[in-house]
C-alpha cells in the first residue's frame, strides 16, 4: 500500500495501529532504496520478508506480470506451471537480450535491474575478499569450465592466429576438456615436486613461450584452487612472464573466491604482471545450487567482449539465487562464513592428523594450499593400488563424499590425450593419499564424522591381508547378480522363490560387510 492507502484505511482501524504498520513497512523499503541507490552489499544481512517485498516488487516490473498485457510474441514469459511460476517469482525473462547478456531488455525492467545489482554486490564481494582493483564483473548462468571456454574464444579473436593454450597440469576433467572444447590445442606443462607439495614449472613455461611464439599463444591458463598436494599456480611469477611475452593470462579461481590468500595471489599477481581475467564458480563459494559463475578481470573493455560473446539471452536463476543468497548474508554473514572456514581447516588439519598418526601415517605438508589437506596411505597399499582405492570405496559407502583415494598409478585418457598417475597432478607422486577439503560451509560435525568414519575403515582394511569385497558398489552390483545365478537358476529379485532371497540377502550382507 502508498501512503494515500495509508491514510484511507485509517476510517477502517486505529491511526496509531496503522502508523506502526507504515512505518515497518517504510523501514524495507528504505533498505531496497539503499541498495539502488548506492549499489553497495549490505553489511546487515536482509530478512526474508524484505527480499521477497523486493523480488515481488521487481517482478511485477516485468511486461508478463503487467494488468492487461497482450504478449504476441515467440518469448512472452509465459508459465504452464504455478509451481514453476512462484519458483522464479513470476520473473520468466533472463537476463540480457539476443546480442548481448550485458543488454537492458524493454520487456523486463525488474530482471534487468535484478541482474545490474547482482553483479554489482558480486563485486563488491570480489574486493570485499581481496581484490581491490577489479575493474568489474558478471555472473553468466555457465559452471567454470564453460565460462572458461567463453573467456578463451573471446581472447582467440584478438590473436586469429593462434591456437595453443598453456596449461599448468591440474587434474581436474573440466579443466581440461575447457580447452579442447574451445577448439584450441593445449600444451601440458607438468607440475615439478618441491618437497611434498606439486608447483608451477616456471622454466617450463617460458621454454614453451620462447619456442611457439607469443602470437601462436591464445593465453596461459593457470589455477589456484586445487586438490592437495598440488599448491596453487606460481601466478606472480607467471603474471610477469605473460607481460614479458605479451601472452593473455586467464586464472581458474573455481572455488579460490572463499580464500583470502588465494584472492591476494590474483591481486599480487596483477599488480606485479599481467592477469586478463580470472573465473569463480557461484555453487562453491556462495552456498546457492551449481549453474554459474563469476567472470572478472582488470580490464573493461575485454569483460565487455566477453559477455557481448555469449549467444542469446540467459537464464536468470543463477543470478537470483546469488542475489538472494548475498542479500540474506550481508557482508558480515559473509564475513563470518569466512572466519569460520578458516577455523575448520586447522579444526580438519589437527583431527586428520591424528588418525594419520594412529595408522603410521602422516599429513602431507602443502603450506601453500589453504583449502585442501592430503594424507598418506602408504601402510595400507602394500604395493596393491586396489587397496587403496577400495578405502575410497568404503568410504562413500559410509556416506563421505568429496574425498578423493588417490593410488598414483592410474592412466586416464581425456579428449584423446593420456595422463599418467591421473589424480595426483603428477605422473610419479611417490605416495598414495586421500584429500579432503575444508572448503565454505564446512562444519564441525563433518569433519567429526569425517575422521571417525575413516578410522573405523582404515581399522576394518587392515584387518584383512587383501580385499575380499568388491572395489566399488558397481562390482558390488554385479556379485550380487552372480551370487543370485546358482544351479537351480534362482534370481536377485526373488522372483524365483528362496534362491533368489538368498542372492538378495547376499547382496545386502556385503554392503553391510563394507559399512561395518
Amino acid at each position: 500500500m502508498n501512503s494515500q492507502s495509508f491514510t484511507l484505511a485509517e476510517r477502517l482501524i486505529p491511526a496509531t495501529y496503522l502508523q506502526q504498520a507504515a512505518s515497518s513497512k517504510k523501514s524495507r523499503e528504505n533498505l531496497i532504496r539503499v541498495l539502488i541507490e548506492q549499489r553497495k552489499w549490505p553489511e546487515e544481512g536482509w530478512d526474508d520478508a524484505t527480499i521477497e517485498l523486493f523480488l515481488a516488487d521487481l517482478a511485477q516490473m516485468d511486461s508478463n506480470n503487467f494488468p492487461g498485457n497482450c504478449g504476441i510474441g515467440e518469448r512472452e514469459a509465459r508459465f504452464a506451471s504455478a509451481l514453476v511460476a512462484r519458483r522464479h517469482y513470476r520473473m520468466g525473462h533472463g537476463i540480457g537480450r539476443s546480442g548481448d547478456i550485458g543488454e537492458v531488455q524493454p520487456k523486463a525492467a525488474g530482471s534487468s535491474l535484478l541482474i545490474k545489482l547482482a553483479n554489482a554486490l558480486l563485486l563488491d564481494t570480489i574486493r570485499f575478499m581481496g581484490v581491490n582493483n577489479s575493474a568489474g564483473c558478471f555472473m553468466i548462468p555457465m559452471a567454470t569450465g564453460m565460462s572458461l571456454v567463453l573467456c578463451m574464444l573471446t581472447m582467440k579473436q584478438d590473436r586469429p592466429g593462434a591456437k595453443f593454450v598453456l596449461w599448468s597440469r591440474i587434474d581436474q576433467k573440466s579443466c581440461f576438456k575447457c580447452i579442447i572444447t574451445a577448439g584450441l590445442q593445449p600444451i601440458v606443462i607438468e607440475t615439478v615436486v618441491q618437497g611434498e607439495e606439486l608447483r608451477t614449472d616456471v622454466a617450463a613455461l617460458e621454454t614453451q613461450m620462447a619456442t611457439l611464439g607469443s602470437d601462436n599463444i591464445v593465453c596461459v591458463l593457470s589455477t589456484t584452487s586445487c586438490f592437495a598436494p598440488r599448491a596453487a599456480d606460481s601466478l606472480e611469477q607467471i603474471a610477469v612472464l605473460c607481460s614479458r611475452y605479451n601472452i593473455p593470462h586467464l586464472v581458474n579461481n573455481a572455488y579460490g573466491l572463499q580464500s583470502t590468500r588465494l584472492m591476494h595471489l590474483i591481486q599480487e599477481a596483477a599488480r606485479k604482471g599481467r592477469v586478463d581475467a580470472f573465473v569463480q564458480s557461484t555453487d562453491k563459494n556462495l552456498l546457492v545450487p551449481v549453474g554459474g559463475a563469476v567472470i572478472s578481470g582488470f580490464e573493461k573493455g575485454l569483460l565487455e567482449r566477453i559477455a557481448k560473446n555469449y549467444p542469446g539471452r540467459a537464464s536468470a536463476s543463477p543470478a537470483m539465487d546469488v542475489f538472494i543468497t548475498l542479500l540474506s548474508l550481508g557482508v558480515n554473514g559473509y564475513k563470518n562464513l569466512i572466519s569460520q572456514r578458516k577455523e575448520m581447516y586447522k579444526y580438519l588439519k589437527e583431527e586428520l592428523g591424528k588418525v594419520a598418526s594412529k595408522h603410521g601415517e602422516r599429513l602431507l605438508d602443502t603450506k601453500n594450499n589453504p583449502i585442501s589437506i592430503a594424507m598418506t596411505l602408504s601402510s595400507i597399499a602394500g604395493g596393491d593400488s586396489k587397496r587403496v582405492t577400495m578405502l575410497g570405496s568404503m568410504l562413500f559407502l559410509r556416506c563421505v563424499s568429496g574425498t578423493r583415494v588417490i593410488s598414483g598409478v592410474e592412466l586416464k585418457e581425456v579428449a584423446g590425450y593420456k595422463f599418467e598417475g591421473w589424480g595426483a597432478h603428477y605422473s610419479n607422486y611417490p605416495t598414495p593419499y586421500l584429500t579432503a577439503a575444508a572448503a565454505l560451509g564446512i562444519r564441525k560435525s563433518d569433519v567429526d564424522l569425517f575422521t571417525h568414519r575413516l578410522d573405523k575403515a582404515l581399522n576394518k582394511l587392515k584387518g584383512r591381508s587383501a580385499p575380499p569385497t568388491p572395489t566399488s558398489v558397481e562390482e558390488l552390483t554385479m556379485s550380487g547378480r552372480r551370487s543370485g545365478q546358482g544351479s537351480r537358476g534362482g534370481t536377485i529379485n526373488g522372483e524365483a522363490g528362496d534362491q533368489g532371497s538368498s542372492a538378495g540377502t547376499s547382496l545386502a550382507s556385503s554392503k553391510d560387510s563394507l559399512r561395518k
